[in-house]
């Protein structure tokens, strides 16, 4: 393959991570993930929602641990293999630059395209869409709203 056909691939193509949850994946772009980290146990808020597990320390800040699936209305499956994605806030609120999300297993990565195969499936309230990578259906969360519903809880 040629220097100039790997550049167009490149760029035609985004690097993007899948992140196991308990009943779905959800696919974000490399970008969006700061870092991975071991699962622990996160530290009671009071009067907090049911889909916020806690806070965590992670940097010298605590950040709320957010559980995607129940965020969305679904139950709780957990996994063998928790871990936490801390992920980079979208929201342009100044004083929030990260949130947790709790992971059940070790991220994918992938690399798609524009072509990516939408995937028809009901989608959950904080998912903008259903589509294929890779023969398996993942999901695109709508991260701005997840922020959005942390702020209206008065977490963030």
């Amino acid at each position: 393959m040629s220097s100039s056909s790997l550049k167009t691939q490149a760029q035609d193509s985004l690097g993007a991570l899948l992140l196991p949850l308990g009943d779905r994946q959800l696919l974000v772009p490399n970008s969006v993930v700061a870092e991975l980290v071991p699962y622990r146990a996160p530290r009671a808020m009071p009067d907090m929602p049911g889909w916020v597990l806690g806070q965590i320390d992670w940097r010298d800040l605590r950040l709320p641990l957010l559980c995607f699936e129940l965020a969305c209305g679904a139950r709780l499956v957990a996994g063998e293999q928790p871990r936490i994605a801390v992920l980079n806030a979208l929201g342009g609120r100044e004083h929030v630059k990260f949130i947790a999300l709790l992971l059940q297993g070790i991220p994918r990565s992938v690399r798609v395209d524009a072509a990516l195969p939408r995937h028809p499936a009901p989608l959950a309230s904080l998912e903008l869409e259903a589509v294929r990578v890779d023969e398996q259906e993942a999901r695109i969360p709508d991260l701005i709203a997840l922020e959005d519903k942390l702020a209206q809880a008065g977490l963030i």
